[in-house]
């Protein structure tokens, strides 16, 4: 007769072991999902003004609680990780003209036009222009997305593809775009502003564009002629602070530095005959070398980029292309978005934001809790809606930037005359 020697103890001890390992799953899964972060409405700063007091009570998403997908929403890098490979859900396809702007260099700028579906709320003419993230342009489906939802509420928009994006289009000199050129971004605006005499403009920048939209309106005040408003979503303000948090690995940024250099490669290599044209055989061997081996944004851009308008170091690439030195001239009303989870952009960074907005009343401050790099998607439980809560937010926004211009008397516009306030006075 055969008698087991297993002890009965041992049964016992493998399911407590199983149970231990189900345990250990399920806690990394709820930490690497953040499940038991809050939702919250969004962290604003600002000063009270007439007009945020107003900005705030007609555009509710800035004061109403943000609701990400609950099983992966609260995740900053499923959220990006989202936008990063689909762009969006159900991404519709506008129809747009393209036009080609010449440059003073010889480059050729781009950018697609797509008219109003029907007549804007307060029957004005207003166009939006928008300035995409890096290497992107209007066929991305975050784009098309948010054109669509734009046209359908009555607003025209005007979408730059930045300079060497789009893979079907031929550089005609050696340049792309960089992380603050404004030339084509002024190009497409001067051009909207002659072709449009009575349109007024809002202006909105996503991360890089963030950049360059506000770079652009604080380098001449004429630059901010027939704006209504700017918004600047998920943008890092400084390239000099940022890129040192580039190279950390908390949040795994510098694996996303890896992934964005690797894009960056890819795009400058299929431009190399034009970026390179000119030089000798031996600069371009060296250069393609650099750019073969590079691992980060800084080495391309140290080796690269940086050259394109002949600056002389990293540095001082960096320095004048932020526009940390010039929002701070901006006038107009500027809602500056950053999400609290975004992988890209270090904390540090946003105490320019926050800073700018507790001493200019002209600008508004918004932190979200969740929302990622450019994400924001909001939905119940798993499946994401199509529009974003940043669609909803930069719509809802301009529509009560417009309402405002159209039913306060001059002097209480966003940027009245002094002769306007003069008249008030009297």
């Amino acid at each position: 007769m055969y008698v087991s020697t297993i002890s009965p103890e041992l049964p016992a001890m493998f399911d407590g072991m199983k149970l231990a390992a189900v345990a250990t799953v399920l806690y990394i899964i709820v930490r690497c999902l953040n499940l038991k972060s809050p939702t919250a409405p969004p962290d604003l700063t600002y000063q009270d003004t007439a007009l945020n007091r107003f900005l705030l009570k007609s555009c509710p998403q800035l004061t109403k609680e943000y609701i990400p997908p609950l099983l992966w929403g609260k995740s900053g890098h499923l959220q990006t990780a989202l936008y990063g490979k689909l762009g969006r859900v159900s991404s519709p396809h506008p129809s747009g003209v393209r036009k080609y702007l010449p440059m003073q260099d010889g480059a050729t700028a781009t950018f697609d036009l797509f008219e109003p579906m029907g007549d804007h709320r307060t029957g004005d003419d207003i166009t939006m222009v928008i300035c995409p993230g890096i290497g992107n342009h209007s066929e991305k489906h975050y784009i098309r997305t948010f054109v669509d939802y734009a046209q359908k509420d009555g607003y025209r928009c005007a979408v730059l593809n930045h300079l060497g994006a789009l893979p079907n289009i031929e550089l005609t000199s050696p340049r792309m775009f960089t992380y603050g050129c404004t030339w084509e971004f002024a190009s497409m605006v001067g051009y909207i502003k002659r072709t449009y005499p009575q349109t007024q403009l809002i202006v909105v920048g996503f991360s890089l564009g963030g950049n360059i939209v506000c770079k652009f309106l604080g380098e001449n005040t004429m630059n901010q002629e027939r704006v209504l408003c700017c918004v600047s979503v998920c943008q890092g303000y400084s390239a000099l602070r940022a890129q040192e948090t580039f190279l950390q690995w908390d949040q795994f940024r510098r694996f996303y530095n890896f992934l964005m250099a690797d894009n960056m490669k890819k795009i400058i290599l299929s431009h190399r005959h034009s970026l390179f044209a000119g030089s000798s055989v031996k600069k371009i061997d060296a250069d393609l070398s650099r750019l073969y081996t590079a691992t980060s944004l800084m080495q391309i851009d140290d080796n690269i980029m940086r050259k394109f308008h002949g600056h002389s170091s990293l540095k001082e690439y960096y320095e004048k292309e932020s526009c940390v030195h010039y929002i701070h001239n901006v006038k107009v009303p500027l809602l500056l978005v950053n999400s609290a989870d975004d992988p890209l952009v270090h904390d540090s960074l946003l105490t320019i934001p926050r800073t700018l907005a507790a001493k200019k009343p002209n600008v508004i401050f918004s932190l979200t809790l969740h929302g990622g790099h450019l994400g924001f998607f909001e939905g119940a439980v798993l499946f994401p809606q199509p529009l974003t809560w940043m669609d909803k937010v930069i719509v809802g926004y301009a529509n009560a930037m417009c309402q405002w211009e159209k039913q306060k008397p001059p002097c209480q516009s966003a940027h009245p005359s002094e002769s306007s306030c003069a008249e008030k006075k009297a």
